[in-house]
């Protein structure tokens, strides 16, 4: 007991306190807020396919519409709020009632629709895309 207090004082009169060893510095609190900060992430860009893109959790659509040159938008169409369903043939496609927007603006490509879909403000880096 005597010996623990001693080696603390010690160790704190020697400014060892608070000292990490360098395998401790992956995964610290500090990366989780530097991830937290960057915003969450939505997809890798590798599951993006190039003049295609992925609903992400009935929020999001994320495009590729040319290789590399990513594009993020609500999943929720401007014309009755459905959820859009999926994106093919250049287009970001609504189920229920045919609205289809454009997969590199989110412009209305065919009606009832007559707004875009909201852009999304992403960022893409080491194969992540998150959002801003």
């Amino acid at each position: 007991m005597i010996f623990r207090s001693l080696a603390g004082g010690f160790a704190a009169a020697l400014g060892l306190v608070g000292v990490r060893p360098a395998w401790a510095a992956a995964g610290t609190a500090t990366d989780a807020a530097d991830e937290t900060a960057a915003g969450p992430v939505l997809a890798r860009t590798r599951n993006i396919p190039v003049r295609g893109g992925k609903i992400i959790k009935g929020r999001y659509v994320v495009t590729q519409p040319k290789k590399g040159v990513f594009r993020a938008f609500s999943a929720k169409c401007t014309h009755q709020g459905c959820a859009v369903a999926s994106v093919s043939g250049g287009t970001i496609n609504c189920p229920c009632h045919g609205s289809k927007f454009d997969i590199a603006t989110g412009a209305v490509a065919n009606g009832p629709a007559r707004k875009p879909l909201p852009r999304k403000g992403i960022t893409v880096s080491k194969g992540i895309i998150r959002l801003k």
